[in-house]
């Protein structure tokens, strides 16, 4: 089934969030230790991702184009919404708790370069092991996160659920309209983008930076249309 992969990655961060409920006594210096631990590991991610670009120009365009665009609707705030509706539903002990794991988490899984590939490995050849990777790392770091940020983490599998499994179902049309060159030239673009974004997420968690990242998520939009442009001009 072409969904496959994307519920089995929703029911791993929903699993490991409950998990993750259920452990919250543990020690606070563990949970910052912990955290600082995987957010560094995420901005190492982020530039093993943004180093891949083969034309950085398009990356740096995007990023202003995009962020542009995402700061007029501005996205982060519409993300701050939903998760200050989802707080007055769960109720939460401390002021933006809910909203806070909710935006950072979904950010997190799915800005990337995984969530991407994935979905396209499952529409186009039906093959799910990039996704059943990203289940097991989406699910342990839901585990932590829920375990440091609370009940908002598991609110996070539904966006997951909605984004990957969109991109999945349109990747078993894509291959009919898109050339393949085109497609290799935007993943790599895209996965440099998708990995200067992740940069920030982490120093985000480090709170050395308060970057509003979601609004730069039109970026990838901008890079598909940048590397089409290119493609048919050049």
């Amino acid at each position: 089934m072409v969904l496959t992969g994307t519920l089995v990655n929703g029911l791993a961060i929903v699993v490991a969030a409950v998990v993750g409920l259920l452990v919250r006594n543990i020690p606070e210096k563990m949970k910052t230790t912990t955290m600082q631990g995987i957010a560094l590991a995420v901005v190492v991610l982020g530039i093993g991702m943004a180093l891949k670009s083969e034309q950085f120009l398009i990356v740096i365009g995007s990023l202003v184009i995009g962020g542009v665009i995402g700061e007029k609707i501005d996205i982060e705030e519409c993300l701050n919404r939903v998760g200050a509706w989802i707080e007055t539903k769960v109720g939460a002990k401390e002021d933006g708790a809910v909203a806070k794991a909710f935006v950072t988490a979904t950010l997190i899984y799915v800005v990337g370069a995984m969530a991407i590939l994935g979905a396209l490995d499952s529409g186009l050849r039906g093959d799910h092991s990039v996704l059943y990777t990203k289940s097991l790392l989406d699910g342990f770091s839901a585990l932590i996160f829920t375990s440091t940020l609370g009940i908002g983490v598991i609110f996070s599998a539904i966006p997951v659920v909605l984004y990957q499994g969109g991109i999945a179902l349109l990747a078993t049309q894509i291959n009919q309209f898109v050339p393949t060159v085109l497609m290799d030239n935007f993943i790599v673009e895209m996965t440099a983008t998708g990995g200067v974004m992740i940069i920030a997420i982490g120093l985000n968690i480090l709170g050395i930076l308060q970057i509003r990242v979601a609004n730069l998520l039109p970026s990838i939009v901008v890079v598909a249309m940048l590397v089409t442009a290119m493609h048919y001009i050049g």
